[in-house]
């Protein structure tokens, strides 16, 4: 049985310009691994690609540790914490904000809610400025796009989960983009290049990450629902994935770990990365991992489902880890 752990914002919340940034505090984050390091055997990346490929066997309790959009937090927060302890992990970051030196969009709506306080004022106004758009794009009324969008989270406000929802998939590609860079600049900041320096790793610290043993996984282009595109998009995506890579390792990768973006992938994808040397996908489907015979559809649980202290009782999950699972057999959810 193998766990795999996702992280996103690591920091030093209380004392950053964003403290309502949905990320998790550097204390809480060294209290979860010495709960990882006590109850689990945390394995190195090319541990679990041979695992896969089938030249070795996981041990009992194995772990994985996976961190997602390339933030800096994991270079100046996470990466000395964990070579401290001796820990490898996979680091995935998008490409475009190392290339283009710009904020993604996923990131923007983060920040705008962290803020804004009140979630129902930034619904009234993503819906005002939806309405400056009607004249060029057709879009659903106001009560619809609510309700395409709204819906529980798991770890989300209803307002927060609509404002996510609209802005990251339910509106068209432009629409999103234009709508996001306004709140951005209008709460945020006007300049996205420094922004996105002070958020995004670059390529010095990425190879930095790799010398070091941790692996550098792809999460493709901008960020996009990789299953939103066409094959040939696709495709692209992935290459564009790939050369990021190479330039961190220096090599054309093989055996490579990818991070599907917002957990979003097709069939069509899954033949991509395997003709393209892909090894291991990572989603966001909530679950443990019984057996690695689909390794491009793994499953991950989020660094909220895990406690954050050493001394803290055994969660359900690491209780479920801990059951003998038939090969195929359902996870629990």
């Amino acid at each position: 049985m193998l766990t795999i752990v996702m992280y996103h914002y690591v920091r030093d919340l209380a004392r950053t310009r964003f403290p309502e940034i949905r990320g998790l505090s550097t204390h809480r984050f060294e209290g979860q691994l010495d709960y990882l390091t006590k109850h689990y055997t945390v394995c190195r990346p090319d541990e679990v690609v041979a695992a896969v490929q089938g030249d070795t066997v996981l041990p009992p309790n194995a772990c994985l540790l996976t961190f997602d959009d390339g933030l800096k937090d994991h270079y100046t927060t996470v990466f000395p914490r964990l070579e401290e302890r001796g820990i490898a992990a996979v680091f995935c970051p998008a490409v475009r904000p190392v290339q283009e030196h710009t904020v993604l969009d996923v990131h923007m709506i983060h920040f705008v809610l962290a803020s804004v306080h009140d979630p129902r004022r930034l619904v009234d106004e993503v819906l005002s400025l939806v309405e400056a758009h009607r004249s060029a794009v057709a879009l659903p009324d106001p009560l619809t796009l609510y309700r395409m969008g709204a819906g529980p989270g798991r770890f989300d406000s209803p307002d927060v989960t609509f404002l996510k929802r609209l802005l990251q998939r339910v509106l068209p590609p432009r629409v999103r983009a234009d709508i996001c860079r306004a709140l951005f600049q209008r709460y945020v900041s006007a300049d996205l290049p420094s922004f996105a320096e002070e958020l995004y790793m670059d390529l010095a610290q990425l190879r930095c990450l790799a010398r070091y043993g941790m692996a550098i996984g792809g999460h493709g282009y901008g960020h996009d629902w990789l299953e939103s595109l066409a094959p040939a998009e696709q495709r692209e995506d992935i290459r564009q994935t790939m050369s990021l890579l190479e330039a961190v390792i220096g090599r054309r990768p093989t055996n490579w770990i990818m991070s599907y973006p917002y957990g979003s992938y097709s069939k069509h994808t899954l033949d991509l990365l395997q003709e393209a040397g892909c090894a291991v996908g990572l989603t966001t489907r909530v679950g443990l991992v019984p057996d690695l015979s689909s390794p491009l559809e793994l499953a991950r649980l989020d660094t909220n489902d895990l406690p954050c202290a050493g001394d803290a009782p055994l969660s359900e999950w690491t209780k479920r880890g801990r059951e003998p699972v038939e090969a195929g057999a359902a996870q629990p959810r």
